[in-house]
């Protein structure tokens, strides 16, 4: 099984080029943020045609979450992370399809740092800590994919010394993701590819794709019962390439089941 997730950076601007990566790579489980879209303008009909079935938790120019699917239909579980009743933002959905529970989320940004936003931003971090212990706890079989807004270690920042005091890459952050991992999360793309310079993301700005000045900030976690059933992982890197694209790239993993 073949699972993604892609930051598309406003699914009305790249439906072209969501809809063009699909029909090539068709992953059977895709995890879609920023939408960037209202819950109306999701898009379900042209996903439909190729195959997919879906479920989505949109917001007008911000933020939105979505799962889609081409192995049954997503049976929601939660469509908001719990911990705060009073965040309206649509940054997490939670399913279960293809005999997984699979969550996409998106970690705020939290810049400028240090500031109410990146309060925020370790807030959600230390909830989506809790609901994660939690599904440890319940013994099935979790993927966690999403944009988490984090370079986990030097190696995934093309240039750390410049990112020091950035929200993505400070010290209480990482600190936070690793504590995630401690739990018993498996770092997929990492773990496949353990010494290399791979990134997940390049600014639209400074030419940074072409000078592949990237980070690595969209990660699939695997629960202690998927860990060993991982076979590969990687980023479609050319999705980039094409003409008026997310500035995230597509990363993936399969999964012999």
């Amino acid at each position: 099984m073949r699972i993604a997730t892609f930051n598309i950076n406003g699914i009305g601007a790249r439906l072209p080029r969501l809809l063009e990566w699909l029909d090539e790579a068709r992953p059977d489980i895709c995890c879609l943020q920023e939408l960037k879209a209202p819950t109306e303008r999701f898009p379900q009909a042209e996903l439909n045609a190729l195959g997919y079935e879906a479920i989505w938790h949109g917001q007008k120019s911000w933020n939105g979450v979505a799962i889609l699917s081409r192995v049954g239909a997503p049976a929601e579980r939660i469509r908001a992370l719990p911990g705060d009743a009073e965040d309206a933002h649509s940054r997490y959905i939670e399913a279960e399809v293809g005999g997984l529970v699979v969550a996409s989320l998106y970690l705020p940004n939290g810049n400028p740092a240090p500031g109410p936003k990146f309060d925020y931003k370790l807030a959600w971090f230390a909830r989506l800590q809790a609901h994660a212990a939690g599904l440890l706890a319940s013994g099935a079989p979790v993927v966690l994919a999403g944009d988490y807004n984090v370079m986990p270690t030097d190696l995934d920042v093309y240039a750390p010394e410049r990112w020091r005091d950035d929200a993505l890459f400070r010290p209480e952050v990482r600190d936070a993701y690793a504590q995630l991992l401690a739990q018993g999360w498996t770092d997929a793309l990492r773990t496949l590819h353990p010494g290399e310079r791979i990134y997940t993301f390049w600014d639209y700005f400074r030419n940074a794709f072409a000078r592949n000045a990237g980070l690595r900030i969209d990660h699939l976690l695997l629960s202690p019962s998927l860990a060993p059933k991982l076979k590969a992982a990687g980023v479609d890197r050319e999705a980039r390439a094409k003409e008026k694209p997310s500035d995230h790239a597509p990363t993936w993993i399969e999964l012999d089941l």
